[in-house]
């Protein structure tokens, strides 16, 4: 490890029992993969170096129990730094430290802690302490942890609240939307009720239509039937003509023209017509024929006078 990224320097070569010290290498950043890589090694000095931030996975390095971050410049610790669970000795001094994740709680082993000459937040600055002796260290380990679990308690609970929230919100969103689906089907079903109401109106119309035009085309055939009112003045029966009246009518009609074509062929020009000559040529034989019964002769004499 070259002396800015930690590649080019053998690890091992610095590796004393369970002690790996890369203190004063001028590192930029953490050799993860390499420390991985060496599981013996609990104790980690990193301390007087370049350090600005720690890759996230360096809380892979679960075998860690006492680790030296001190006099770097890190201003923030990774958001899953309390997967490091074996940790007991952390030393934080003069770093640009605020505020510490609150996964930080989870260090439940967590013995010994410094975190002065830090830009820390007063609240926690406070519970920290100043950490001047083995005594003080551990009170801040213990103090901080206490503080931090609050902190995880307290998000944990608005977390709670939130998601219960955000349920009741939901079951709100879903109980209006399903009041909002019973409003619709009750509309749909009251149009619907309407809709079949004003065609059963309509029907019943047009059947009582129907059988008030029927009544009154039987009123007025009844009434087609039925004889003259009273009010009129009673008529005088009609007698119904016989058939020998009708005859006898024919007969005169008939009579009638025969004596016209008479008059006409004696008395006008047209006496000299062919047909007129003819209808005078037989009126003279018939003539002739009555004169030869006298019988007829007084009958026709009777007649005239009448």
């Amino acid at each position: 490890m070259s002396r800015g990224s930690g590649k080019g320097l053998s690890l091992k070569d610095k590796l004393d029992g369970n002690e790996l010290d890369l203190s004063l290498c001028d590192l930029n950043e953490v050799p993860v993969r390499e420390l991985a890589a060496l599981p013996k090694a609990t104790v980690l000095d990193l301390s007087c170096n370049n350090l600005i931030s720690l890759p996230s996975d360096f809380c892979s390095l679960m075998h860690l129990v006492k680790l030296d971050l001190s006099k770097n410049r890190l201003q923030q610790l990774p958001l899953d730094f309390g997967r490091l669970v074996n940790l007991q000795h952390l030393d934080l001094l003069n770093n640009r430290l605020v505020t510490l994740p609150v996964s930080f709680a989870q260090l439940k082993n967590l013995k010994w802690l410094d975190l002065k000459d830090n830009p820390l937040d007063p609240v926690l600055a406070k519970v920290a302490g100043d950490c001047l002796d083995e005594k003080q260290c551990k009170q801040a380990a213990v103090k901080v942890l206490q503080h931090m679990k609050a902190i995880q308690s307290e998000q944990d609970r608005q977390r709670q609240r939130k998601l219960q929230a955000e349920r009741e919100m939901e079951k709100k969103r879903e109980a209006e939307q399903r009041a909002k689906e019973a409003q619709e089907r009750e509309l749909r079903k009251r149009e619907k009720a309407e809709e079949k109401e004003r065609r059963r109106r309509e029907y019943d119309a047009q059947k009582a239509a129907k059988q008030e035009m029927e009544k009154k085309a039987k009123k007025e055939t009844v009434h087609t039937r039925k004889p003259a009112s009273s009010s009129r003045p009673p008529q005088p029966p009609r007698h119904k003509p016989s058939w020998s009246r009708s005859v006898l009518r024919v007969l005169l009609f008939v009579l009638f023209c025969i004596l016209c074509t008479l008059a006409a062929c004696k008395l006008t020009e047209l006496q000299h017509q062919p047909l007129c000559v003819s209808v005078n040529t037989l009126y003279e034989d018939v003539v002739a024929a009555l004169q030869n019964h006298k019988t007829l002769q007084n009958m026709l004499q009777h007649n005239s006078q009448h």
